[in-house]
């Protein structure tokens, strides 16, 4: 007999459950619902791209993290789509006759070959909303205001939008100083200031060769940020005024914060904060990313502008915009906080019909096919030997709403007993009644 492989899944990857899958599924429908409600359309694109489409689009940290795939004797060099953005860019660089804009949204899982942790895994979904072909910050400001719709309506309180601009980042380099090339090592430091604080920052700052007085200052404009958000940014446009491109991303981050109070998003949740730096390369203009206060797990949103990727696989390139939810963390901070509303159960079965002894077996699955055309998901046990008790804990332990319940002198009178499985009501009724009796239930 061959050696038994102990079963177990690779690090960083998941069995999702029934029970996990309808907690996604309750989260994907509230997100669905909200990219919906402002023009997004449903896209999908392939699991594998060519290698040629990811490699070099990410940074050199990031590509390390791309899964390379094969198989034997394939001619073409493949690899697992690290995220959603990069194969819309290249879906647009194919489809040159695609109306503009082009508003898309994309639920689908990716793959990084991460150091797995708390939030973090190998495989995860990313829910993506994007924006073609419009150079205004009016798109970025509509996809802020999309996510600050969906926290709320997923119940969340405690969190914060976060406002930046590469531009600025680049204006706080020029200010320093900083080489183009050495950028990276400056970023790098700004953002690690939630972690190390402004010393740490500092101490980072004069290791990379800026001197103290200039490192003081950028300091006092991170310093500035977090706060009022209109100051924030004409403090900028004080100290940075010789420096266009820092100006200029003042001004759309001012026109973006005018846009999102037309359009009721609160000023409470909104934060313009000159630390925040997002990793990938492809950035160009407003960046911008939804943290939780409690539990800390980082971002559960991140995004922002992108007006040059598509030049990459386009002879013209296009402005484009947009955001990827991390629905792994949400849903981890939906769970640990209790967030769930009620209507989340265990199961999508909502009545159990029982099956008194074999010879009721064909009433049972009338009656069941009945209430499915009435609308509900009903399912009729199956041991049809097992006593009524046994079958009765089957449907506490799933979770089940309501329990039928069928025996000779019901069916004889053309009856049925329907348990309430919470309140443990239960009523004798006409058969073609036994649905609105389960609908007057569950109000």
């Amino acid at each position: 007999m061959a050696n038994k492989i102990t079963a177990r899944v690779p690090r960083g990857m998941r069995d999702l459950l029934p029970e996990q899958m309808l907690v996604r599924r309750y989260v994907f429908d509230v997100i669905t619902d909200v990219f919906e409600s402002y023009g997004f359309q449903p896209l999908q694109t392939p699991v594998l791209e060519l290698a040629e489409t990811l490699m070099g689009k990410y940074g050199p940290d990031a590509q390390k993290l791309i899964y390379e795939a094969g198989h034997a004797g394939g001619k073409e060099q493949l690899a697992l789509r690290y995220d959603l953005t990069v194969p819309l860019a290249r879906l647009v660089g194919m489809y040159g006759d695609l109306p503009l804009p082009f508003k898309r949204y994309q639920i689908a899982p990716v793959w990084r070959a991460e150091r797995p942790s708390k939030g973090r895994y190998r495989e995860f979904y990313q829910c993506d909303a994007d924006t073609v072909g419009v150079a205004s910050v009016l798109a970025d400001a509509e996809i802020v205001s999309m996510m600050v719709e969906i926290y709320d309506r997923l119940g969340f309180t405690n969190y914060r939008t976060i406002l930046n601009n590469r531009k600025i980042l680049t204006g706080l380099g020029q200010y320093a100083g900083v080489p183009d090339e050495l950028l990276g090592g400056l970023y790098r430091s700004i953002d690690k200031l939630e972690r190390i604080g402004f010393d740490g920052v500092r101490e980072e700052l004069i290791a990379n060769e800026i001197p103290g007085e200039v490192a003081d200052r950028l300091l006092g404009l991170l310093e500035a940020s977090g706060g009022d958000n209109l100051g924030a940014l004409a403090a900028i446009k004080g100290e940075l005024g010789e420096f266009e491109i820092a100006v200029e991303g003042a001004t759309e981050l001012e026109e973006m914060l005018a846009y999102l109070e037309v359009m009721g998003v609160s000023t409470g949740v909104i934060a313009v904060d000159f630390s925040m730096v997002r990793g990938l390369g492809y950035y160009t203009g407003p960046i911008f990313e939804t943290v939780v206060e409690e539990p800390r797990i980082g971002s559960i949103t991140g995004g922002g502008r992108y007006d040059e990727l598509l030049g990459m696989f386009s002879k013209q390139s296009l402005p484009m915009t947009g955001t990827s939810l991390g629905i792994e963390r949400i849903v981890d901070v939906m769970t640990e906080l209790e967030m769930l509303p009620p209507s989340v159960g265990k199961t999508v079965t909502q009545v159990l019909v029982t099956v008194f002894e074999e010879g009721t077996r064909d009433v049972s699955l009338g009656v069941a096919a009945e209430l499915r055309q009435a609308g509900l998901n009903t399912e009729v046990y199956f041991q049809g030997k097992d006593k009524l008790g046994k079958q009765l804990s089957y449907a506490n332990r799933r979770d089940i709403g309501y329990a039928v319940i069928l025996g000779p002198d019901e069916i004889a009178q053309g009856q049925a007993t329907v348990k309430n499985m919470g309140t443990e009501e239960q009523v004798t009724l006409a058969r073609e009644a036994l649905a609105d009796q389960i609908y007057q239930w569950m109000g």
